[in-house]
């Protein structure tokens, strides 16, 4: 390989692997460049100057307890012939392991992929917050899991669902969970209905069918029923249900919180995360094909750009709002929520910028361990009356106890705070910790008083005295959460014309898949209580009336934030494929693969074989297995008679995407004569042509599909 060539993601170990298999012992291998393990901290966060202190140690295989072994492949039995004898106790020990290696997956949010960082504080939060990590300049570790939220750990990637965004911030002043969406409204406005909503969702448990997706009799039967899931359905049915990257999806707290500042003011904000590579979607035939071809897509594109240098990024902001009694603001309830702010309305305030940087050494102890929170708070962070939130702050922590197998979950490594704890807790299941003293109870003077109270001045949390009027208790929600349309209607018609379509598209496709027709026409209704046109559009597609508006929906003024489409991005760690042969002129394409690489892009080179390319440029995908889905552009630099290339130029093409041509790969594209098709006379002005396009994310200007 050329030193000039740039590295391809996608390496499986820190060692290249000889022909034969090893006999000479050797230690463990380090991790790979792009990843990292959580810090070495004691159970109770103090530092540990232990470098991989939690991998397995030695060159030699060990039974548990230590013991080296000569023999793993054959049991200990009665004769060559006869039965396993009870004393092996390896194969018990190995066996037992094996048959416990699985926990409990999440309820919801079970499929996901997680990724190390840091986040570094602008100060322009300080004015607001007391919180030591949003101070000026101050860097905290974090760790981020992604999600989907129906599907199994077994499930798809690329499904129509909403996804989790849960950030884990490691501060000085103990661990801060942000655990938030990917879209800023949900389902129900109380928490008590979220078994509904999910047992609705989930598949039908007759026959644990359609897996990974809402288009389903159950799921639309309730939210058809359940007026105030419109919001949340709309955004799901708009292109943010299929994002494009985990790297290219805003992030939402969904709910309000209260902030307060060194001073003791309060102010209630909304937190956001603003990708910096934009917002961007697939489009629905490619999500089908990444399914089968790839699902683990979305994990795979995270850790190849983080493996490929290219680092996602994304800014944290803040809406701020006063703090005031009836926790309102231009009109909307701040404790609702499926309500938005537009952003038109109160802008979203940068307080600083996260990077990821590192993918998990091991998927099962950081990204399946990971356990998110909403209780987890730091001083000048505090929660609102919001009755969903309420109800979460029960329900992460109880959920931990079955998943994480009792209350010590927080000493799991990737779980572990960065702050000194003593919390006076003792025992239970995997208990990591060796506490010392005799007097786990406060007050004492045994253990000399030991641990104490401390002041804010000390650092402490403490709850807002915050007024609850007087009230009468009863199972209500406030009528200022009635409106159910509004919001959904100026999502719809804050979308471009192109993202309405899919909107339509969309519904059309989940509605399509239900058998009562009753659900059909129930929800028909409520898309005639948000826009007449786009119930028309579904209802024609569906071969149903379209019924007339029952209420009276307001016209908001549209927010153009809530739209993807009509801005340009950086570019960065997109995948761009150039498909050349034995007959390519190998010196133009290395020209390409370079002008590539030096866009923070990364080249993919195609041919029939697989190898090198004029034993010069590696070759990353064969025609057997390279498919549209994985390039966000392609560049054709020969033309050959091979069906499976047809297919990929189709499907680019189909899918908006960006497609450039020299030399003899014109010929490949002289009939598609579109925008976003360039023939132009070398590679660098191909990369060029394409880099360009890619600033939009797709060519939207070509027909739809």
């Amino acid at each position: 390989m050329s030193a000039d060539t740039p590295k391809i993601p996608g390496v499986p170990s820190s060692t290249v692997p000889p022909v034969e298999e090893p006999t000479t012992p050797t230690t463990p291998p380090e991790p790979k460049p792009d990843q990292a393990e959580p810090e070495v901290r004691t159970a109770t966060g103090t530092p540990a100057d232990l470098p991989r202190g939690r991998a397995q140690q030695g060159e030699y295989l060990t039974t548990a307890q230590g013991a080296r072994l000569t023999d793993t492949d054959h049991s200990l039995k009665a004769g060559r012939r006869g039965p396993i004898l009870l004393q092996d106790h390896h194969f018990r020990e190995k066996i037992t392991h094996f048959d416990h290696e699985r926990i409990p997956e999440r309820v919801v949010h079970a499929r996901g992929a997680g990724a190390h960082g840091v986040f570094r504080a602008t100060g322009a939060a300080s004015s607001i917050t007391r919180a030591q990590f949003l101070q000026k300049d101050v860097e905290t570790p974090v760790f981020v899991r992604f999600s989907t939220v129906l599907g199994s750990r077994g499930s798809a990637d690329a499904v129509r669902d909403t996804r989790g965004f849960a950030t884990k911030f490691y501060t000085e002043e103990g661990t801060f969970d942000l655990v938030g969406n990917n879209i800023p409204v949900f389902f129900i406005q109380d928490a008590i209905k979220f078994p509904d909503v999910i047992h609705a969702g989930k598949p039908h448990p007759d026959r644990e069918i359609p897996q990974a997706q809402s288009a389903h009799d159950t799921f639309w039967d309730f939210v058809s029923l359940h007026t105030e899931a419109t919001a949340h359905t709309m955004w799901n049915m708009s292109d943010r249900g299929i994002p494009r990257s985990y790297r290219m999806m805003e992030g939402f707290g969904v709910h309000t919180f209260r902030v307060v500042n060194a001073e003791g003011d309060t102010a209630l904000v909304k937190f956001h995360w603003k990708p910096r590579l934009g917002v961007h979607s697939l489009v629905w035939e490619e999500a089908q094909l990444i399914n089968g071809f790839d699902p683990d897509f979305h994990r795979r594109d995270l850790a190849d750009a983080i493996e490929a240098g290219a680092y996602p990024e994304w800014d944290l902001g803040v809406q701020v709002f006063p703090d005031t009694p009836e926790q309102t603001f231009e009109g909307i309830d701040l404790l609702d929520p499926t309500k938005i702010v537009p952003e038109e309305l109160a802008p979203v305030q940068i307080i600083g910028t996260m990077v990821l940087n590192a993918n998990p050494t091991n998927f099962f102890a950081e990204t399946e361990q990971v356990a998110f929170h909403p209780g987890h708070l730091v001083p000048g962070i505090d929660v609102t009356d919001d009755p969903l939130l309420q109800g979460r702050l029960f329900s992460y922590l109880d959920t931990q106890l079955t998943r994480l197998g009792g209350p010590n979950f927080g000493q799991i490594p990737i779980n572990r705070p960065h702050a000194p704890v003593n919390d006076m807790f003792r025992d239970g299941f995997h208990q990591h910790a060796v506490h010392t003293g005799v007097a786990p109870y406060k007050p004492n003077s045994l253990d000399a008083g030991c641990p104490f109270m401390a002041g804010v001045a000390d650092g402490a949390f403490v709850d807002l005295p915050v007024e609850v009027p007087a009230a009468k208790k009863e199972r209500e929600i406030s009528r200022s959460f009635d409106d159910h349309y509004t919001q959904a209607r100026q999502f719809y018609l804050s979308l471009s014309e192109i993202e309405q379509d899919h909107v339509a598209y969309a519904y059309t496709f989940e509605l399509g898949k239900c058998y009562e027709q009753t659900i059909k026409e129930r929800q028909l209704q409520i898309l005639a209580n948000i826009d007449t046109g786009l119930c028309e559009k579904v209802a024609a597609g569906l071969g149903l009336p379209a019924p007339k508006p029952t209420v009276e929906v307001s016209d908001l003024p549209q927010s153009p934030a809530l739209a993807q489409v009509g801005k340009t991005w950086p570019v960065q760690g997109r995948l761009i494929g150039i498909v050349a042969d034995d007959t390519t002129d190998v010196d133009q394409v290395l020209a390409a693969v370079q002008a590539v690489d030096a866009a923070d892009c990364v080249p993919l080179v195609v041919a029939p074989h697989g190898g090198m390319l004029g034993g010069v440029v590696p070759i990353s995908r064969t025609f057997l297995t390279a498919r549209s889905i994985e390039f966000d552009a392609v560049i054709m630099a020969t033309t050959v008679p091979d069906t499976r290339v047809r297919i990929l130029v189709d499907e680019m093409f189909r899918h908006h995407k960006a497609l450039a041509a020299w030399g003899a790969g014109a010929a490949a594209l002289e009939e598609l004569k579109a925008p976003g098709v360039e023939i132009v006379d070398g590679p660098e002005t191909a990369v060029a042509q394409v880099l360009e396009l890619l600033g939009t994310h797709r060519v939207w200007d070509r027909d739809a599909v």
